[in-house]
């Protein structure tokens, strides 16, 4: 038996030779030590040798690309051999004693045949089929009679094999795109390449080229190394893995790792989306319709539709006409169809350079194509695939299958660029400029592909794109201003007291005072959310954004559109619902829904520490915050939260009311109930990194006096313990905004000094180290109220 400890670190093709000898000796083996049957009267002399069996390999091993730590798939052939059985345990033990997984069956070649053609994954494995030792000749009438059947039962089996891709597709998503892929199973991973290979078989499209070879190869490489690193069974590119694999591919880091995987994968996608268009276009093609004419309608110059394909006139002069790309591409795009694979080809070879700036007509088309909304991105998809896009934008290489390892981004960077084009063409009638609107959605994450902030960098990149397409200057600094300030509204928006004033003028500030301008960042901040997910543009953010584009339009002295909200407050006080208590000492709870959550207001008596204490009392009812907002008049506070229920229960007024009064009473312990409660959901500090504190003093107005920015990692209870620890450094809450990004916090206070005194640089070491503290789960005593602060007012802390 040969070193099988051995067989992860040896090249691909040693391994197959290593196990194609093993196997052979163990099948040698079993017919030297099978005994033959006895020979029957008159009957032929009973077989020996190999005659009439064949040890066959299907699955990696048939292809001879067995991975490491693999299992093997083999199928024992016969011709009604009687000792076969024996013959098969002889050949079987030997591999489990081994250690190695075994998928196995004995088969005549019609039992095999008729397996592979009522069940689609058997059929798709015997197409592999390898002899690897025995009867030769029996291996191949299995190989041929396998293919026949798979030929005649195409039109049954391949629609199976289709809706078993789509899904595991739906189930596992798409290589392109994933953070960690299964480069197995993904769509567009390893079992893409093999279905190609079945689809060819049954000659409904061509063999998979040469190109596309290596493509398969590289992932199976990607996957082969994964194994050896480690040392077990599977397919899914864990990020721990992803530096040390590609250091051993001669790889500079994870993230060019990632970038290839997903060229890979775009690739073969691309390949099998073309190739399944094409089996169904020809399983539903009547046999008598194969020989008429196909209608040729016009389209646009120079393009016709054939069929579902958009594909060249017949006077169309692709080595003269620099237009007929993107002409084309548009066409096809408004007609929610692809142009064909040939005329992709025609056009990568024959067309020319487009002058610079670009003639007003290609510009014309190419809006037009982006416009087109959702059926342009697999049109763009073609373009890009066949070096086409890149030779109308040279700077789109640059983010082409660039990864994003943020986790609300579900696409890589150029994808995401597309999909917020097809967003903002839903948009465009809600603009002036629906032209700058597109080229800004295509092009403002276009700085990804440069160092540092992306939205400084992609500024002047995306400026020399509009000039080089032919817009004015006033547009080109506008197109240059809208990629630079594409998350000024979110971030504001979600980040600052939008009712600060402060907050507005700084808004207006920044954008010029261009009411144009504003109306283009809104779209803009809409079309990105959408494009990068659920999570990234909640119903939350974007009420928090129209409300912020609301009190900048009449900061402006634009008209605010029906549309638009109207400036009011967006955390106000809710009626009350519930109130504990008497006079002065009443706790009042009033809850209201509002978008994509909650808006809780509770009224307590005024008292150091008050808002750590509601916090606590929201965690503990599984209510996340994500603004909050405090007015104190006459010794009482009146605390907004805008919230969102953990597992979707609403809050209950009656329920929190109890709570805080428990809390204010110390009845109800807090700290010990969140640490347990973080204890039961297995929140800990497992996720390594630094805590970071931040000051803003620029940017506020009015009572508070800075802005404290806390980013640290998310857990139970987080809100509570940081605002205990502001409390305890004697600093008042008076507003919050509170954002969670995957598993990350981002937590913006507004706070002051209830004495009047300024945060000095003594007080602002001492608050960051109690915030540091905090994030790592230290809850700090109660505060001391202040005489002096308390007879000037005290505002909870």
């Amino acid at each position: 038996m040969p070193d099988l400890g051995s067989l992860p670190d040896l090249p691909r093709a040693e391994r197959v030779r290593v196990l194609d000898a093993w196997l052979g000796g163990l099948l040698a083996d079993a017919v030297a030590g099978t005994p033959p049957p006895r020979q029957r009267r008159g009957g032929p002399p009973p077989r020996t040798g190999t005659d009439g069996v064949a040890l066959v390999a299907v699955g990696s091993l048939g292809r001879r690309e067995p991975p490491p730590h693999g299992d093997l798939d083999l199928v024992l052939v016969h011709d009604g051999r009687p000792e076969v059985a024996a013959l098969a345990d002889a050949v079987w033990y030997p591999i489990w004693d081994a250690g190695v997984r075994l998928d196995h069956s004995v088969r005549t070649v019609a039992e095999a045949v008729a397996v592979a053609s009522t069940d689609v994954k058997a059929g798709l494995g015997l197409l592999d089929a390898r002899l690897v030792a025995g009867d030769a000749a029996l291996a191949t009438a299995l190989r041929t009679a396998t293919l026949a059947s798979w030929r005649q039962s195409a039109a049954r089996l391949l629609p199976q094999l289709r809706d078993l891709r789509r899904t595991r597709a739906r189930q596992v998503g798409e290589l392109a795109f994933l953070l960690e892929p299964d480069l197995k199973e993904a769509y567009g991973g390893l079992r893409e390449g093999q279905v190609l290979r079945a689809v060819a078989a049954a000659q409904l499209v061509d063999e998979p080229s040469a190109e596309l070879g290596e493509v398969y190869a590289f992932l199976l490489d990607v996957r082969d190394e994964l194994r050896r690193r480690t040392g077990r069974a599977g397919d899914v590119l864990v990020r721990q893995e992803q530096r040390p694999v590609a250091a051993a591919l001669g790889l500079a880091d994870e993230d060019q790792l990632l970038r290839e995987v997903s060229l890979a994968g775009r690739r073969l996608a691309f390949v099998a989306d073309d190739a399944w268009r094409r089996v169904e276009a020809a399983l539903v093609r009547r046999p008598r319709a194969r020989h008429r004419r196909v209608r040729r309608e016009p389209l646009a110059e120079g393009v016709v539709r054939q069929g579902d394909e958009v594909v060249l006139a017949r006077d169309a002069r692709p080595a003269t006409d620099p237009g007929l790309v993107l002409r084309g591409a548009a066409a096809a795009a408004r007609a929610d169809l692809l142009l064909s694979p040939y005329t992709l080809r025609v056009l990568a070879v024959h067309s020319p350079p487009v002058p610079e700036p670009w003639p007003a007509e290609v510009r014309w088309w190419f809006l037009r194509l982006l416009a087109s909304g959702r059926a342009a991105v697999p049109v763009l998809e073609q373009l890009d695939q066949e070096g086409l896009l890149a030779r109308f934008l040279p700077e789109w290489d640059r983010v082409r299958s660039l990864p994003q390892r943020h986790p609300w981004h579900r696409f890589t960077v150029d994808r995401h660029l597309v999909e917020a084009a097809a967003a903002a063409a839903e948009l465009t009638h809600d603009v002036d400029r629906p032209d700058l609107l597109l080229v800004a959605a295509l092009l403002h994450d276009v700085g990804k592909g440069w160092p540092g902030d992306h939205s400084v960098a992609g500024e002047p990149v995306a400026a020399a794109v509009a000039a080089r397409m032919g817009f004015s200057d006033a547009d080109v600094a506008t197109v240059g201003t809208l990629v630079r300030h594409h998350l000024l509204l979110p971030d504001t928006a979600t980040r600052r007291d939008i009712d600060d004033p402060a907050t507005i003028d700084r808004v207006a500030t920044t954008i010029g005072e261009d009411p144009q301008v504003l109306q283009l960042l809104h779209a803009l901040a809409q079309a990105d959310g959408a494009a990068t997910s659920a999570s990234a543009w909640s119903p939350w953010k974007a009420h928090l954004v129209a409300h912020l584009v609301a009190r900048v339009q009449a900061r402006l002295g634009a008209p605010v559109t029906a549309a638009d909200p109207e400036p009011d407050p967006v955390l106000h006080p809710t009626e009350p619902t519930v109130s504990q208590g008497e006079a002065a000492g009443a706790v009042t709870v009033g809850v209201e829904d509002v978008a994509d959550g909650q808006q809780v207001t509770i009224g307590a008596p005024d008292r150091a520490g008050l808002f750590s204490g509601l916090a606590g009392v929201l965690a503990l009812n599984q209510l996340d915050v994500r603004a909050a907002k405090v007015n104190v008049v006459g010794g009482r506070a009146t605390a907004v939260f805008a919230v969102r229920p953990r597992f979707g229960r609403a809050p209950q007024p009656t329920i929190l009311a109890d709570a805080v009064r428990a809390a204010l009473e110390g009845t109800l312990p807090l700290a010990e109930r969140l640490r347990q409660r973080e204890a039961d959901y297995r929140q800990g500090d497992g996720r390594a990194g630094t805590p970071r504190v931040s000051w803003h003093d620029s940017e506020v107005s009015g009572e508070a006096t800075s802005i404290v920015e806390v980013r640290a990692a998310d857990r139970a209870g987080l809100l509570y313990r940081l605002t205990a620890a502001l409390a305890a450094e004697g600093l008042d809450v008076t507003s919050a905004r509170i954002e969670t990004l995957g598993a990350d916090a981002a937590d913006y206070f507004y706070v002051c000094n209830p004495a009047g005194r300024p945060i000095d640089a003594g007080q602002r070491a001492r608050v960051e180290a109690a915030l540091v503290a905090a994030t790592r789960g230290a809850v700090p005593d109660p505060p001391v109220p202040d005489p002096v602060a308390a007879g000037a007012g005290d505002t909870p802390g």
